[in-house]
């Protein structure tokens, strides 16, 4: 092992599958057992991906994915699905891959050195606006608004919210290979530091007679990595900018707008989305260019969005980091900035000011303290006339030698803070804060249009499976035709050999059914797991109360079977 590097052994002997398999974005499934843990996968909404689900061997060290039985270890399940972690990019080779993931997961630092790349290759060509048909939204034009109005119609987008953002949507037609054309509402993305270059779209389909949109997406070619949606209704150069708002979808943006339009300044704000998960790359784009914004996070009241928050406020306070979700639903982040530091937090109850002050984030933007923004709040007129007025009085202080040094000092900070303010206005032009607010939905909803629709999330109810199947009868029945232990020998403490080969039997019978459950997902509910594994319990207990009974009798006996 060169220069304290780490090898594959010691990858294999320090970490285990269910570390690898969390970093790769899968959760602990509780429904299924605790003896052979499961992994599985949710979208964006929360919703399990079927189908996309590993089962942990008992040694804690390979999984597989049911139907087949092919095993991963470890390294073998970063090179099959490299993918899945953060460190991919096409063309890194697969044992660099290996090593950046594992040593990251270890908090060991690795050496940087260039990128092996094999065969790059591009897979998608660049996106190209003239590629598509370009119907704009003319505010005066109520011809234009009908062809929009079934886009915004199940949405409960109204006209006014539609004209505010007019010069931020399309209808974009492009025709396919096969002949056929298709029409879709777009949100244009633009990199923030080239706001009159179009990056890709954001896409919503019209939906079908059942009301649901049948497609969203990105166009092809976008750069949906650092592009993102700006809806501008001031038209502002960014760094003018004094408010932020924060989506995962123009729609959610577009609703909070409508919901809030009493409240809301449009004339020094920005509506952004991201188009989904959001990048880093998206962050530091839009704050490198909204140096002294106040950022609003109202990012969906769900997990994902929770993390997107806290991903921004690292991201805001100049962290490099990364982070998972651990199996107990903790948010695991590994910071990079300064050495490797790694936080376990707690998400729930989620109090987004606790979380960020336990990673030692300040809100505020790190070269701006309190004293500085309450003074940016004063304005710039009279902040002058104050900052000539202390200095005159400081300058008496420091000459007339009545005043100690702890009080100069504090008088002169007090300078220091309002000429910084004094600063940071005259290169923006406005009042600034450069705080992250984190505004999410009412209770209840999980985004900005649901609450405008008044959609409540589903309170969780139990499925039928729920009800229906019970883990000791289904368990019990399965048994029912296996030979019995004597009762009166259970009474007793007297076992025979019978008893033996009746509790061997019955064992085996329940390991099976138990593991057909685990690996098949058939749909048993968490109390019947745990029914199941209270009588498997009761049968291991048993099987060792056996044995003692019959060591007497039978000196070289081994069990067959171990819990």
């Amino acid at each position: 092992m060169a220069n304290g590097e780490l090898t594959y052994d010691d990858f294999l002997q320090r970490l285990d599958i269910q570390d690898i398999l969390m970093d790769a974005g899968y959760h602990l499934n509780k429904r299924d057992g605790l003896r052979y843990p499961s992994y599985i996968r949710t979208d964006s909404n929360g919703t399990r991906i079927r189908g996309d689900k590993f089962i942990v061997t008992p040694n804690g060290k390979c999984c597989f994915q049911p139907p087949q039985q092919k095993l991963y270890n470890i390294i073998s399940f970063i090179k099959a699905f490299p993918e899945k972690f953060a460190e991919h990019r096409n063309g890194v080779s697969p044992d660099r891959l290996v090593n950046l993931v594992c040593n990251r997961l270890l908090n060991q630092p690795i050496n940087d050195r260039p990128l092996r790349i094999i065969q790059p290759r591009r897979e998608n060509t660049p996106f190209r606006l003239d590629d598509y048909d370009i119907h704009r939204f003319d505010v005066n034009d109520r011809e234009t608004h009908k062809r929009f109005y079934p886009y915004f119609k199940n949405r409960g987008i109204d006209l006014a919210t539609q004209r505010l953002f007019a010069d931020n949507i399309f209808l974009t037609t492009k025709l396919r290979t096969d002949g056929k054309r298709y029409t879709n509402l777009s949100f244009p993305l633009t990199l923030p530091n080239k706001p009159d270059e179009k990056a890709g779209l954001e896409e919503r389909s019209r939906p079908n007679r059942e009301g649901k949109m049948v497609y969203k997406g990105m166009a092809a070619g976008s750069n949906a990595t650092q592009g993102i949606w700006i809806g501008n209704p001031g038209h502002l150069a960014l760094p003018e900018v004094r408010n932020v708002y924060w989506f995962e979808s123009a729609l959610d943006a577009m609703a909070f707008c409508q919901l809030n339009a009493s409240t809301l300044n449009m004339e020094d704000s920005v509506f952004v989305s991201t188009g989904g998960s959001p990048s880093q790359q998206q962050f530091k784009g839009m704050i490198a260019e909204t140096p002294t914004a106040t950022h609003h996070l109202c990012f969906d009241r769900d997990r994902a969005g929770q993390v997107f928050a806290i991903n921004f406020a690292l991201t805001h306070a100049g962290r490099e980091f990364s982070g998972y979700l651990s199996k107990a639903g903790n948010l695991i982040v590994q910071d990079c900035s300064g050495g490797y530091q790694r936080h376990e937090i707690a998400m729930e109850p989620f109090d987004f000011k606790k979380v960020t002050a336990s990673l030692g984030i300040n809100a505020l933007k790190p070269d701006l303290e309190d004293a500085v923004l309450k003074y940016m709040e004063m304005g710039d007129g009279y902040l002058q006339e104050m900052y000539m007025n202390r200095r005159d009085n400081y300058e008496i202080s420091r000459t007339d030698g009545a005043t100690n040094k702890e009080e100069l000092e504090k008088m002169e900070n007090d300078l220091h803070a309002i000429s910084k303010a004094l600063q940071m206005l005259s290169r923006s032009g406005t009042p600034a804060m450069g705080n992250i607010i984190y505004e999410p939905t009412a209770e209840g909803y999980k985004d900005w249009n649901d609450q405008l629709l008044d959609k409540r999330m589903e309170t969780e109810e139990k499925e039928l499976d729920d009800w229906e199947i019970s883990g000791r009868a289904t368990l019990n029945r399965a048994l029912s035709d296996l030979p019995e232990i004597n009762p009166e020998h259970i009474r007793t403490g007297l076992y025979d050999e019978a008893d033996h080969e009746a509790v061997r039997k019955r064992i085996e019978r329940a390991e099976k059914v138990v593991q057909s459950f685990e690996v098949n997902d058939k749909g048993m509910p968490d109390k019947g797991f745990q029914e199941m594994y209270e009588i498997q319990e009761e049968l291991a207990r048993l099987e060792t109360d056996i044995t003692n009974s019959l060591s007497g009798m039978r000196e070289e006996y081994q069990p067959r079977f171990h819990r």
